[in-house]
């Protein structure tokens, strides 16, 4: 397999995994389904532009989990309403950031 017929394998993973992230609003499952792809593929995406993704999406995933959780224990003191919407909202703009900056062949984070 070419390097290019690699890294389009490795990307249809990646738009993958923002859907399934996407869908997570309504079948929660498959934020979990998506984070267990991207921890297996993770060694594929390393060194090259698509790393990054992969890093948003970790980051996506386990702040977006923290935001939901703090929301969800909070909701007794009525601010648990606005950080699950602000979880929600914050959530939405990840995602489709990730998807915009795929689709344009451009990195999310600058490699060092």
């Amino acid at each position: 397999m070419s390097e290019f017929e690699a890294d389009q394998n490795i990307k249809k993973y990646t738009y993958a995994i923002y859907i399934l992230q996407a869908l997570s609003f309504v079948l929660l499952i498959t934020a979990l389904l998506g984070i267990i792809i991207n921890y297996v593929k993770y060694e594929d995406v390393q060194g090259s532009w698509l790393q990054s993704h992969f890093i948003w999406q970790k980051n996506t995933f386990w702040y977006g989990l923290l935001w939901i959780l703090l929301g969800v224990m909070t909701t007794f003191l009525l601010i648990g309403y606005a950080v699950l919407g602000f979880a929600m909202i914050w959530l939405i703009y990840r995602i489709a950031k990730g998807w915009i900056y795929l689709v344009d062949g451009k990195e999310l984070y600058q490699q060092r």
